[in-house]
């Protein structure tokens, strides 16, 4: 009894939710043979079973329904987890259940994991549960969501009501903010996108979901900048060493840094750090479990946190958080209980329920109680300080349960809020009539309008897409100069420029090409949010990778040229003598030599470098953009 995979690299958590019968249990039973990662004397007893019941197909919903109940029942009624890997990447899947009673177990899968694996059924579309599953995980931070369209044989394998669904569901998805999204269409029993293209659907063409989680850049997700190392023991031996062994929840520590305690605010400096108990090291960084020693002893006991000086959290005992009530009882008034946030234990009450959202209507109600799943902004007031950071800046620190005094039981999980924060919560909290001004509170008060007439250029993202050597930085660097001199505001993002200094970090990989698209749109979106409009030219060589940008900056405003030139042509220019290093194997992984480029199927603009002069090509990008140089 082998597993059929390899040695692993890295690690991906990510949940699955949807509605029920949407699949997921076959969804990740699929997945998990397709990987190999089902033992053989598993697979035989899954073929009996079939057998028995006269089917072909291999009930692969068992996989993961590990209970006699839910066998008996043909659902899922508790969170499954399972360890699986592939050549390139290990990973936690944690199966949520589907029943809005569930809601609860759906939050605990959620709480950790990196994407979430939304089902749709193709054939019953955009369903309430849906829609709460989506809000919640967005609700706990959830940075990306794959959107899985399933059962697509049942509706013929129709392009045109895949895209349907992806319509009807986008609006709502934008108003949650997460960070990425992702539609794929498939078909779990039949294994369709899921490890393997599908040739039913062959107008897809972008990744399937293992492309997608074996290559998903989640690095980024982790918080290097804030310091907080929660206290868990304080260690002594033989008299002389008192060490504080804990975990790095966030942030990094090097030997020679100086920290704060808190509470006490007194301050220190690293002597030693030691990596699990025994190794020796010089730094530590995120999710590390270290001992640590300062400089002169200073009052620290379980709970207390070491921070930087110039970084310390909101030390108090009251703040407003976002929880999902977690029990069959009510909360009753007055209720004694205790919340736990990172090594800290701390009596509590939640002094007001400002609110419950109701996610079917997306609407707020008012409400003098809290009851099972119910999904609420309150207000909490603790006997003793807390050291909080938002959820949104920091999960780690920004997290939190309650328990009951009486019952011992978990009643709640928690996010920690700031003023101006939860942009899916306050949007979808608020009644029609209120909703739009708080789809976008971040923006400015200046009009779109106003900057146009300052800038006197649209705040629109030109994305030029082509093999290296086919002219994309030349006709940047050209058209940026034509609006320049006309009295606009232009800002051009180079792909070498970018490589050199924010974005020097990454190779070229899949997983790091994909994220240094994500880099540079985030960018673009935010000079456009300011009114100016941005030129970018990268090479882009993936669908996948170019749908991401337009996501990020928004289908109005990205607008996608297609700089066209012939492997050939762009060899034989070879501006920076890659192609010839490439044919001699000193570059690996180079766009058109040993990687694919994917063209534009349906760009705002073709520019064919071989038949077109710069002037023309300049001319055009100016035309589409509505912009004239002699004004």
């Amino acid at each position: 009894m082998e597993l059929r995979s390899k040695l692993p690299k890295g690690l991906l958590r990510f949940s699955t939710a949807g509605s029920v019968d949407d699949g997921k249990s076959t969804f990740i039973g699929r997945l998990l043979y397709d990987t190999g990662n089902i033992y053989d004397d598993h697979v035989q007893a899954l073929k009996v079973s079939a057998e028995k019941k006269g089917e072909k197909k291999l009930p692969l919903a068992l996989v993961t329904d590990g209970l006699r109940a839910e066998r008996e029942q043909g659902i899922t009624i508790d969170v499954a987890y399972r360890y699986f890997s592939t050549e390139k990447r290990r990973f936690i899947l944690a199966d949520s259940p589907g029943h809005e009673q569930y809601t609860r177990n759906m939050a605990t899968a959620a709480s950790t994991a990196d994407l979430t694996v939304v089902l749709v059924d193709a054939r019953l579309g955009i369903l309430p549960q849906t829609k709460r599953h989506a809000f919640v995980a967005a609700l706990l931070g959830v940075p990306r969501l794959l959107i899985a369209v399933n059962k697509m044989d049942l509706v013929d394998y129709s392009e045109e009501r895949f895209q349907e669904l992806v319509e009807n569901f986008r609006p709502f998805i934008d108003k949650l903010g997460v960070r990425e999204v992702r539609f794929v269409p498939l078909v779990a029993a039949d294994g369709d996108n899921i490890a393997r293209r599908s040739e039913a659907m062959p107008w897809y063409r972008g990744e399937t979901v293992l492309e997608y989680l074996e290559d998903v850049y989640i690095t980024a997700d982790l918080n290097h900048v804030d310091l907080r190392f929660p206290v868990q023991y304080v260690l002594r031996h033989g008299g002389d060493y008192r060490g504080y062994a804990g975990t790095i929840e966030s942030g990094a520590l090097r030997v020679g840094d100086h920290v704060v305690a808190l509470p006490s605010e007194r301050t220190a400096t690293v002597t030693s750090i030691l990596l699990h108990g025994r190794d020796k090291v010089d730094e530590c960084s995120v999710g590390d479990a270290v001992a640590i020693s300062l400089s002169h002893e200073i009052d620290i006991a379980r709970g207390s946190m070491l921070v930087r000086p110039q970084n310390i959290p909101k030390v108090s005992t009251a703040f407003n958080a976002m929880v999902i009530w977690c029990s069959e009882e009510p909360l009753a008034p007055g209720a004694r209980l205790v919340i736990r946030h990172t090594s800290q234990e701390v009596r509590a009450k939640i002094a007001e329920i400002e609110y419950v959202i109701e996610i079917n209507e997306l609407h707020r109600t008012q409400k003098t109680t809290l009851e099972l799943n119910d999904i609420a902004r309150v207000s909490i007031q603790c006997q003793a300080p807390l050291f909080l950071d938002s959820y949104k800046r920091n999960r780690a620190t920004g997290n939190f349960i309650i328990i009951d005094v009486l019952s011992n039981k978990t009643v709640a999980a928690g996010m920690v809020l700031d003023r101006d924060e939860l942009r899916s919560a306050e949007t979808l909290g608020r009644t029609k009539h209120d909703q739009a001004a708080l789809l976008h509170p971040y923006e400015s008060a200046i009009s779109k309008s106003d900057r146009r007439r300052t800038f006197g250029v649209p705040a629109v993202t030109v994305w030029l897409t082509g093999l290296s050597g086919a002219g994309k930085s030349t006709i940047a660097r050209t058209f940026e100069s034509h609006v320049v001199e006309s009295g606009g505001g232009i800002v051009w993002l180079d792909g070498d420029t970018l490589r050199s200094g924010l974005n020097s970090d990454l190779g070229f990989s899949k997983q790091d090409r994909t994220e240094n698209i994500r880099r540079t749109a985030e960018i673009a979106k935010l000079l456009n949010n300011s009114g100016i409009l941005v030129v970018c030219s990268l090479i882009s060589p993936g669908a996948d990778q170019r749908a991401l940008a337009r996501a990020i900056v928004g289908k109005d405003a990205f607008f996608e040229v297609y700089v066209r030139a012939s492997l050939a042509a762009c060899e034989a220019r070879d501006p920076h003598g890659l192609y010839a290093r490439a044919r001699s194997g000193d570059v690996a992984e180079f766009t058109g030599i040993d990687a694919g480029y994917e063209p534009p199927t349906d760009p705002k603009l073709v520019l064919d470098t071989e038949h077109m002069s710069l002037a023309e090509c300049t001319e055009q990008l100016l035309s589409m953009i509505g912009h004239d140089i002699r004004r």
